[in-house]
Protein backbone atom coordinates (compact mmCIF):
# COMPACT_ATOMS: atom_id res chain seq x y z
CA UNK A 1 0.00 0.00 0.00
CA UNK A 2 2.87 2.30 0.74
CA UNK A 3 4.33 1.65 -2.71
CA UNK A 4 0.98 2.36 -4.26
CA UNK A 5 0.85 5.80 -2.73
CA UNK A 6 4.46 6.86 -3.34
CA UNK A 7 4.29 7.37 -7.10
CA UNK A 8 1.59 9.98 -6.51
CA UNK A 9 3.53 12.03 -3.99
CA UNK A 10 5.33 14.26 -6.43
CA UNK A 11 2.39 14.80 -8.77
CA UNK A 12 0.31 15.66 -5.75
CA UNK A 13 2.74 18.42 -4.94
CA UNK A 14 2.56 19.78 -8.50
CA UNK A 15 -1.19 19.48 -8.64
CA UNK A 16 -1.51 21.24 -5.29
CA UNK A 17 0.56 24.13 -6.55
CA UNK A 18 -1.51 24.41 -9.76
CA UNK A 19 -4.75 24.19 -7.80
CA UNK A 20 -3.52 26.83 -5.40
CA UNK A 21 -2.68 29.17 -8.27
CA UNK A 22 -5.98 28.57 -10.05
CA UNK A 23 -7.91 29.07 -6.80
CA UNK A 24 -6.05 32.28 -6.12
CA UNK A 25 -6.58 33.63 -9.64
CA UNK A 26 -10.13 32.53 -10.38
CA UNK A 27 -11.43 33.30 -6.90
CA UNK A 28 -14.43 31.05 -7.21
CA UNK A 29 -16.36 30.02 -4.23
CA UNK A 30 -13.78 27.76 -2.56
CA UNK A 31 -13.94 24.41 -0.91
CA UNK A 32 -15.49 26.03 2.11
CA UNK A 33 -18.74 25.87 0.23
CA UNK A 34 -18.39 22.17 -0.10
CA UNK A 35 -17.12 21.77 3.46
CA UNK A 36 -20.31 23.30 4.75
CA UNK A 37 -22.06 20.14 3.68
CA UNK A 38 -22.19 17.08 5.87
CA UNK A 39 -18.62 15.64 5.94
CA UNK A 40 -19.87 12.22 6.85
CA UNK A 41 -21.97 12.10 3.70
CA UNK A 42 -19.61 10.78 0.99
CA UNK A 43 -20.59 11.70 -2.56
CA UNK A 44 -19.71 9.56 -5.40
CA UNK A 45 -18.07 11.78 -8.03
CA UNK A 46 -20.20 10.38 -10.81
CA UNK A 47 -23.53 10.81 -9.02
CA UNK A 48 -23.07 14.32 -7.56
CA UNK A 49 -21.51 16.15 -10.47
CA UNK A 50 -24.80 17.63 -11.66
CA UNK A 51 -25.86 18.99 -8.27
CA UNK A 52 -22.43 20.47 -7.60
CA UNK A 53 -22.35 21.97 -11.05
CA UNK A 54 -25.75 23.61 -10.63
CA UNK A 55 -24.76 25.09 -7.26
CA UNK A 56 -21.46 26.46 -8.47
CA UNK A 57 -22.88 27.73 -11.79
CA UNK A 58 -25.56 29.68 -9.97
CA UNK A 59 -23.02 31.20 -7.61
CA UNK A 60 -20.55 31.96 -10.39
CA UNK A 61 -23.16 33.75 -12.58
CA UNK A 62 -24.07 36.14 -9.75
CA UNK A 63 -20.47 37.32 -9.27
CA UNK A 64 -19.76 39.90 -12.04
CA UNK A 65 -16.29 40.78 -10.83
CA UNK A 66 -14.62 37.35 -10.84
CA UNK A 67 -11.91 36.65 -13.40
CA UNK A 68 -9.21 34.08 -14.18
CA UNK A 69 -5.78 34.23 -15.76
CA UNK A 70 -4.40 32.05 -18.52
CA UNK A 71 -0.69 32.48 -19.46
CA UNK A 72 -0.81 36.09 -18.27
CA UNK A 73 -4.15 36.86 -20.06
CA UNK A 74 -7.46 37.43 -18.34
CA UNK A 75 -10.59 35.33 -18.95
CA UNK A 76 -13.99 36.55 -17.82
CA UNK A 77 -16.49 33.90 -16.73
CA UNK A 78 -19.46 36.32 -16.73
CA UNK A 79 -21.12 37.56 -19.98
CA UNK A 80 -18.80 39.74 -22.06
CA UNK A 81 -21.24 42.63 -22.52
CA UNK A 82 -21.00 43.46 -18.79
CA UNK A 83 -17.25 44.06 -19.00
CA UNK A 84 -16.35 45.25 -22.48
CA UNK A 85 -16.20 49.02 -23.00
CA UNK A 86 -15.87 48.77 -26.77
CA UNK A 87 -18.37 47.08 -29.09
CA UNK A 88 -17.35 43.61 -30.29
CA UNK A 89 -18.30 42.42 -33.74
CA UNK A 90 -18.75 38.67 -33.27
CA UNK A 91 -20.88 36.17 -35.07
CA UNK A 92 -23.43 34.04 -33.22
CA UNK A 93 -21.25 30.97 -33.71
CA UNK A 94 -18.22 32.60 -32.02
CA UNK A 95 -20.33 33.73 -29.07
CA UNK A 96 -21.77 30.26 -28.63
CA UNK A 97 -18.24 28.77 -28.70
CA UNK A 98 -17.15 31.23 -26.01
CA UNK A 99 -20.10 30.40 -23.75
CA UNK A 100 -19.56 26.67 -24.22
CA UNK A 101 -15.85 26.97 -23.28
CA UNK A 102 -16.67 29.01 -20.17
CA UNK A 103 -19.32 26.47 -19.12
CA UNK A 104 -16.84 23.62 -19.68
CA UNK A 105 -14.21 25.47 -17.60
CA UNK A 106 -16.64 25.87 -14.73
CA UNK A 107 -17.55 22.23 -14.89
CA UNK A 108 -13.83 21.23 -14.87
CA UNK A 109 -13.22 23.45 -11.87
CA UNK A 110 -16.14 21.86 -10.02
CA UNK A 111 -14.57 18.46 -10.60
CA UNK A 112 -11.25 19.85 -9.35
CA UNK A 113 -12.92 20.93 -6.12
CA UNK A 114 -14.67 17.60 -5.73
CA UNK A 115 -11.29 15.84 -6.00
CA UNK A 116 -10.17 17.58 -2.78
CA UNK A 117 -12.96 16.17 -0.62
CA UNK A 118 -12.32 13.36 -0.31
CA UNK A 119 -8.77 13.84 -1.51
CA UNK A 120 -8.18 11.74 -4.64
CA UNK A 121 -4.87 12.34 -6.41
CA UNK A 122 -5.91 10.64 -9.62
CA UNK A 123 -9.14 12.59 -9.93
CA UNK A 124 -7.25 15.75 -8.96
CA UNK A 125 -4.71 15.25 -11.73
CA UNK A 126 -7.43 14.49 -14.31
CA UNK A 127 -9.46 17.50 -13.23
CA UNK A 128 -6.36 19.67 -13.37
CA UNK A 129 -5.62 18.61 -16.94
CA UNK A 130 -9.23 19.30 -17.90
CA UNK A 131 -9.07 22.82 -16.38
CA UNK A 132 -5.80 23.53 -18.19
CA UNK A 133 -7.21 22.30 -21.52
CA UNK A 134 -10.31 24.50 -21.12
CA UNK A 135 -8.15 27.52 -20.27
CA UNK A 136 -6.08 26.84 -23.37
CA UNK A 137 -9.26 26.64 -25.44
CA UNK A 138 -10.34 30.05 -24.08
CA UNK A 139 -6.93 31.48 -24.88
CA UNK A 140 -7.23 30.12 -28.41
CA UNK A 141 -10.63 31.79 -28.81
CA UNK A 142 -9.19 35.05 -27.54
CA UNK A 143 -6.22 34.92 -29.92
CA UNK A 144 -8.53 34.20 -32.86
CA UNK A 145 -10.72 37.15 -31.90
CA UNK A 146 -7.70 39.48 -31.60
CA UNK A 147 -6.41 38.37 -34.98
CA UNK A 148 -9.82 39.09 -36.48
CA UNK A 149 -9.90 42.52 -34.82
CA UNK A 150 -6.42 43.27 -36.13
CA UNK A 151 -7.44 42.36 -39.68
CA UNK A 152 -10.59 44.46 -39.44
CA UNK A 153 -8.62 47.38 -38.03
CA UNK A 154 -6.17 47.21 -40.93
CA UNK A 155 -9.05 47.03 -43.37
CA UNK A 156 -10.77 50.00 -41.70
CA UNK A 157 -7.58 52.03 -41.72
CA UNK A 158 -7.16 51.39 -45.46
CA UNK A 159 -10.79 52.41 -46.06
CA UNK A 160 -10.29 55.47 -43.90
CA UNK A 161 -7.28 56.51 -45.94
CA UNK A 162 -9.27 56.17 -49.16
CA UNK A 163 -12.17 58.11 -47.68
CA UNK A 164 -9.88 60.87 -46.48
CA UNK A 165 -8.38 61.16 -49.94
CA UNK A 166 -11.83 61.28 -51.52
CA UNK A 167 -13.00 63.85 -48.96
CA UNK A 168 -10.01 66.03 -49.79
CA UNK A 169 -10.85 65.87 -53.50
CA UNK A 170 -14.46 66.84 -52.81
CA UNK A 171 -13.39 69.67 -50.54
CA UNK A 172 -11.24 71.06 -53.33
CA UNK A 173 -14.20 70.82 -55.71
CA UNK A 174 -16.39 72.53 -53.11
CA UNK A 175 -14.00 75.42 -52.82
CA UNK A 176 -14.03 75.79 -56.60
CA UNK A 177 -17.83 75.81 -56.63
CA UNK A 178 -17.91 78.41 -53.87
CA UNK A 179 -15.72 80.70 -55.91
CA UNK A 180 -17.98 80.18 -58.93
CA UNK A 181 -21.02 81.01 -56.81
CA UNK A 182 -19.44 84.28 -55.75
CA UNK A 183 -18.86 85.17 -59.40
CA UNK A 184 -22.45 84.25 -60.28
CA UNK A 185 -23.80 86.28 -57.35
CA UNK A 186 -21.94 89.29 -58.64
CA UNK A 187 -23.40 88.74 -62.11
CA UNK A 188 -26.90 88.35 -60.64
CA UNK A 189 -26.62 91.65 -58.80
CA UNK A 190 -25.57 93.33 -62.02
CA UNK A 191 -28.46 91.78 -63.95
CA UNK A 192 -30.94 92.73 -61.23
CA UNK A 193 -29.81 96.33 -61.42
CA UNK A 194 -30.09 96.25 -65.22
CA UNK A 195 -33.61 94.76 -64.90
CA UNK A 196 -34.67 97.53 -62.54
CA UNK A 197 -33.41 100.11 -65.02
CA UNK A 198 -35.32 98.41 -67.84
CA UNK A 199 -38.50 98.24 -65.73
CA UNK A 200 -38.19 101.95 -65.04
CA UNK A 201 -37.76 102.71 -68.74
CA UNK A 202 -40.65 100.42 -69.66
CA UNK A 203 -42.87 102.14 -67.11
CA UNK A 204 -42.12 105.49 -68.71
CA UNK A 205 -42.82 104.08 -72.19
CA UNK A 206 -46.13 102.57 -71.05
CA UNK A 207 -47.19 105.88 -69.57
CA UNK A 208 -46.26 107.65 -72.78
CA UNK A 209 -48.28 105.11 -74.81
CA UNK A 210 -51.31 105.54 -72.59
CA UNK A 211 -51.03 109.29 -72.88
CA UNK A 212 -50.87 108.95 -76.67
CA UNK A 213 -53.92 106.68 -76.65
CA UNK A 214 -55.85 109.20 -74.60
CA UNK A 215 -54.88 112.03 -76.92
CA UNK A 216 -55.45 110.20 -80.21
CA UNK A 217 -58.53 108.38 -81.50
CA UNK A 218 -58.26 104.60 -81.55
CA UNK A 219 -58.28 102.88 -84.89
CA UNK A 220 -59.67 99.34 -84.95
CA UNK A 221 -60.17 96.98 -87.83
CA UNK A 222 -63.57 95.59 -88.63
CA UNK A 223 -62.68 92.05 -87.56
CA UNK A 224 -62.26 93.21 -83.94
CA UNK A 225 -65.72 94.83 -84.00
CA UNK A 226 -67.23 91.65 -85.44
CA UNK A 227 -65.69 89.59 -82.64
CA UNK A 228 -67.15 91.91 -79.99
CA UNK A 229 -70.59 91.86 -81.65
CA UNK A 230 -70.51 88.04 -81.69
CA UNK A 231 -69.51 87.99 -78.02
CA UNK A 232 -72.35 90.36 -77.13
CA UNK A 233 -74.86 88.25 -79.08
CA UNK A 234 -73.69 85.08 -77.32
CA UNK A 235 -73.90 86.83 -73.93
CA UNK A 236 -77.55 87.73 -74.60
CA UNK A 237 -78.22 84.12 -75.61
CA UNK A 238 -76.54 82.84 -72.40
CA UNK A 239 -78.59 85.16 -70.15
CA UNK A 240 -81.85 84.19 -71.88
CA UNK A 241 -81.38 80.57 -70.70
CA UNK A 242 -81.67 81.22 -66.91
CA UNK A 243 -84.36 83.82 -67.55
CA UNK A 244 -86.53 81.29 -69.43
CA UNK A 245 -85.79 78.61 -66.81
CA UNK A 246 -86.99 80.91 -64.00
CA UNK A 247 -90.10 81.75 -65.98
CA UNK A 248 -90.89 78.05 -66.37
CA UNK A 249 -90.26 77.40 -62.67
CA UNK A 250 -92.49 80.34 -61.72
CA UNK A 251 -95.43 79.06 -63.78
CA UNK A 252 -95.24 81.52 -66.65
CA UNK A 253 -97.00 80.71 -69.92
CA UNK A 254 -94.06 80.92 -72.31
CA UNK A 255 -96.28 80.89 -75.39
CA UNK A 256 -98.20 83.94 -74.19
CA UNK A 257 -94.97 85.61 -73.05
CA UNK A 258 -93.33 85.09 -76.48
CA UNK A 259 -96.51 86.30 -78.22
CA UNK A 260 -96.53 89.46 -76.08
CA UNK A 261 -93.02 90.22 -77.30
CA UNK A 262 -93.64 89.45 -80.98
CA UNK A 263 -97.26 88.65 -81.82
CA UNK A 264 -98.58 86.53 -84.67
CA UNK A 265 -95.24 84.91 -85.41
CA UNK A 266 -95.31 81.45 -86.98
CA UNK A 267 -92.35 79.52 -85.52
CA UNK A 268 -90.93 76.61 -87.44
CA UNK A 269 -90.21 74.91 -84.09
CA UNK A 270 -91.59 75.59 -80.64
CA UNK A 271 -88.04 75.86 -79.34
CA UNK A 272 -87.44 78.84 -81.64
CA UNK A 273 -89.54 80.98 -79.31
CA UNK A 274 -86.33 81.47 -77.35
CA UNK A 275 -85.32 83.98 -80.06
CA UNK A 276 -88.26 86.17 -79.06
CA UNK A 277 -86.85 86.41 -75.51
CA UNK A 278 -83.36 87.13 -76.89
CA UNK A 279 -84.86 89.87 -79.08
CA UNK A 280 -86.58 91.31 -75.98
CA UNK A 281 -83.30 91.41 -74.01
CA UNK A 282 -81.34 92.95 -76.92
CA UNK A 283 -84.04 95.54 -77.53
CA UNK A 284 -83.90 96.66 -73.87
CA UNK A 285 -80.10 96.56 -73.66
CA UNK A 286 -79.59 98.68 -76.81
CA UNK A 287 -82.50 101.02 -76.02
CA UNK A 288 -81.33 104.63 -75.84
CA UNK A 289 -77.74 103.60 -76.47
CA UNK A 290 -75.30 106.50 -76.61
CA UNK A 291 -71.80 105.89 -77.88
CA UNK A 292 -69.38 107.12 -75.22
CA UNK A 293 -65.63 106.64 -75.22
CA UNK A 294 -64.20 105.02 -72.08
CA UNK A 295 -61.53 102.51 -71.06
CA UNK A 296 -62.87 98.93 -71.16
CA UNK A 297 -59.63 97.07 -70.41
CA UNK A 298 -60.08 96.89 -66.62
CA UNK A 299 -63.59 95.41 -66.78
CA UNK A 300 -62.56 92.93 -69.48
CA UNK A 301 -59.59 91.79 -67.39
CA UNK A 302 -61.75 90.63 -64.45
CA UNK A 303 -63.05 87.07 -64.19
CA UNK A 304 -66.13 88.25 -62.30
CA UNK A 305 -67.32 91.70 -63.49
CA UNK A 306 -69.30 92.13 -60.25
CA UNK A 307 -65.93 92.87 -58.62
CA UNK A 308 -65.68 95.98 -60.79
CA UNK A 309 -69.14 97.12 -59.62
CA UNK A 310 -68.37 96.60 -55.94
CA UNK A 311 -64.92 98.19 -56.28
CA UNK A 312 -66.28 101.31 -57.99
CA UNK A 313 -70.08 101.63 -57.55
CA UNK A 314 -70.14 105.05 -59.24
CA UNK A 315 -68.33 104.05 -62.44
CA UNK A 316 -69.95 104.29 -65.86
CA UNK A 317 -70.15 100.48 -65.96
CA UNK A 318 -71.97 100.39 -62.60
CA UNK A 319 -74.46 103.04 -63.75
CA UNK A 320 -75.00 101.14 -67.02
CA UNK A 321 -75.73 97.85 -65.18
CA UNK A 322 -78.06 99.60 -62.73
CA UNK A 323 -80.19 101.27 -65.39
CA UNK A 324 -80.32 98.23 -67.71
CA UNK A 325 -81.27 95.77 -64.94
CA UNK A 326 -84.24 97.90 -63.95
CA UNK A 327 -85.22 98.07 -67.62
CA UNK A 328 -84.80 94.37 -68.50
CA UNK A 329 -86.15 92.68 -65.35
CA UNK A 330 -89.70 93.86 -64.68
CA UNK A 331 -90.82 94.06 -60.99
CA UNK A 332 -93.57 91.47 -61.57
CA UNK A 333 -91.02 89.19 -63.19
CA UNK A 334 -88.59 89.50 -60.26
CA UNK A 335 -91.34 89.02 -57.67
CA UNK A 336 -92.50 85.84 -59.39
CA UNK A 337 -88.92 84.54 -59.58
CA UNK A 338 -87.82 85.17 -55.99
CA UNK A 339 -90.95 86.09 -54.06
CA UNK A 340 -89.51 89.53 -53.26
CA UNK A 341 -87.90 92.60 -54.82
CA UNK A 342 -84.60 92.43 -52.95
CA UNK A 343 -82.51 92.56 -56.16
CA UNK A 344 -84.33 95.68 -57.26
CA UNK A 345 -83.94 97.35 -53.87
CA UNK A 346 -80.20 96.59 -53.85
CA UNK A 347 -79.66 97.96 -57.34
CA UNK A 348 -81.81 101.05 -56.74
CA UNK A 349 -79.81 101.88 -53.60
CA UNK A 350 -76.55 101.76 -55.59
CA UNK A 351 -75.45 98.30 -54.46
CA UNK A 352 -74.98 95.13 -56.46
CA UNK A 353 -75.99 91.72 -55.04
CA UNK A 354 -73.62 88.84 -55.64
CA UNK A 355 -76.33 86.31 -56.56
CA UNK A 356 -76.15 83.82 -59.46
CA UNK A 357 -78.97 85.57 -61.36
CA UNK A 358 -77.47 89.04 -61.02
CA UNK A 359 -73.99 87.72 -61.87
CA UNK A 360 -75.40 86.21 -65.09
CA UNK A 361 -76.99 89.56 -65.94
CA UNK A 362 -73.76 91.51 -65.29
CA UNK A 363 -71.72 89.12 -67.47
CA UNK A 364 -74.14 89.80 -70.31
CA UNK A 365 -74.24 93.56 -69.65
CA UNK A 366 -70.44 93.75 -69.69
CA UNK A 367 -70.24 92.83 -73.39
CA UNK A 368 -72.95 95.33 -74.37
CA UNK A 369 -71.09 98.02 -72.42
CA UNK A 370 -67.74 97.02 -74.02
CA UNK A 371 -69.34 97.12 -77.49
CA UNK A 372 -70.77 100.55 -76.81
CA UNK A 373 -67.43 101.95 -75.62
CA UNK A 374 -65.49 100.34 -78.46
CA UNK A 375 -67.79 101.68 -81.17
CA UNK A 376 -67.38 105.19 -79.77
CA UNK A 377 -63.57 105.01 -79.84
CA UNK A 378 -62.92 103.88 -83.41
CA UNK A 379 -62.34 105.74 -86.62
CA UNK A 380 -64.32 105.99 -88.89
CA UNK A 381 -67.41 106.55 -86.78
CA UNK A 382 -69.77 103.63 -86.21
CA UNK A 383 -73.54 103.62 -86.37
CA UNK A 384 -76.15 101.14 -85.19
CA UNK A 385 -79.00 100.11 -87.53
CA UNK A 386 -82.16 98.10 -86.93
CA UNK A 387 -84.36 96.00 -89.20
CA UNK A 388 -88.13 96.43 -89.06
CA UNK A 389 -90.58 93.55 -89.13
CA UNK A 390 -91.82 92.73 -92.63
CA UNK A 391 -88.69 94.04 -94.28
CA UNK A 392 -87.44 92.20 -97.32
CA UNK A 393 -84.59 89.87 -96.41
CA UNK A 394 -81.14 90.77 -97.76
CA UNK A 395 -78.06 88.73 -97.07
CA UNK A 396 -76.00 91.92 -97.42
CA UNK A 397 -77.47 93.42 -94.24
CA UNK A 398 -78.84 90.40 -92.44
CA UNK A 399 -78.16 86.81 -91.42
CA UNK A 400 -80.47 84.06 -90.21
CA UNK A 401 -80.29 83.24 -86.49
CA UNK A 402 -81.06 79.55 -87.09
CA UNK A 403 -78.69 77.35 -89.04
CA UNK A 404 -80.71 75.27 -91.50
CA UNK A 405 -80.20 72.02 -93.33
CA UNK A 406 -79.27 72.25 -96.98
CA UNK A 407 -82.81 71.43 -98.19
CA UNK A 408 -84.63 73.94 -95.93
CA UNK A 409 -85.20 77.67 -96.53
CA UNK A 410 -87.40 80.46 -95.26
CA UNK A 411 -89.75 81.99 -97.82
CA UNK A 412 -93.11 83.74 -98.15
CA UNK A 413 -96.30 82.40 -99.75
CA UNK A 414 -95.33 83.76 -103.14
CA UNK A 415 -92.02 81.96 -102.93
CA UNK A 416 -90.35 84.99 -104.47
CA UNK A 417 -89.00 86.97 -101.51
CA UNK A 418 -88.19 86.33 -97.84
CA UNK A 419 -89.65 88.52 -95.09
CA UNK A 420 -88.26 89.37 -91.65
CA UNK A 421 -90.48 88.35 -88.71
CA UNK A 422 -88.42 90.16 -86.08
CA UNK A 423 -84.88 91.34 -85.41
CA UNK A 424 -82.91 89.45 -82.77
CA UNK A 425 -79.66 91.50 -82.78
CA UNK A 426 -79.07 94.93 -84.37
CA UNK A 427 -76.38 95.51 -86.99
CA UNK A 428 -73.56 98.06 -87.14
CA UNK A 429 -72.08 100.18 -89.88
CA UNK A 430 -68.41 101.19 -89.63
CA UNK A 431 -67.56 103.46 -92.56
CA UNK A 432 -68.28 101.41 -95.66
CA UNK A 433 -68.25 98.09 -93.80
CA UNK A 434 -71.31 96.40 -92.27
CA UNK A 435 -71.69 94.01 -89.37
CA UNK A 436 -74.88 92.12 -90.23
CA UNK A 437 -77.96 92.17 -88.04
CA UNK A 438 -79.45 88.84 -86.93
CA UNK A 439 -83.09 88.22 -87.85
CA UNK A 440 -85.71 85.47 -87.62
CA UNK A 441 -87.75 84.38 -90.69
CA UNK A 442 -90.91 82.39 -90.09
CA UNK A 443 -92.39 80.05 -92.73
CA UNK A 444 -90.35 77.03 -93.91
CA UNK A 445 -90.66 74.60 -96.81
CA UNK A 446 -88.30 72.09 -98.43
CA UNK A 447 -86.24 73.54 -101.26
CA UNK A 448 -82.77 73.53 -102.74
CA UNK A 449 -82.28 77.22 -101.90
CA UNK A 450 -80.49 78.41 -98.79
CA UNK A 451 -80.94 81.39 -96.54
Amino acid sequence: MEYASKPHTKPSSNISEIVSKITKVCRFRSIGVLSSENPNHHHHPNTNNNNSNNSLLAEDSSDATEEAECNGEKVYPQPAEKIQTKPIACSNVEILKLFDSISALKLAYVRLQEAHLPYDPEKLEAANELVVSQLQALCKIKRAYKEKQFKEANSMSACSALLLAEIQVHEELLEGLKSQIKVKDTEILGLQQALQDLDLKNGKLVEECRQTERENVKVMNISSIEDIVKAASKAIHDFAKPLISLMKASGWDLDRAANSIEDSVVYSKRSHKKYAFEAYIARRMFHGISLQCYDVDRVLGLDDPVDALIGDPDSSFAKFCRSKYLLVVHPKMEASFFGNLDHRMFVTSGRHPRTPFYQAFVKMARWIWVLQGTLASIEPKADLFRVKRGSEFSDVYMECVEELKEDVVFFDEGRSKLKVEFMVMPGFRVGETLVKSRVYLSKMRSSNDTC
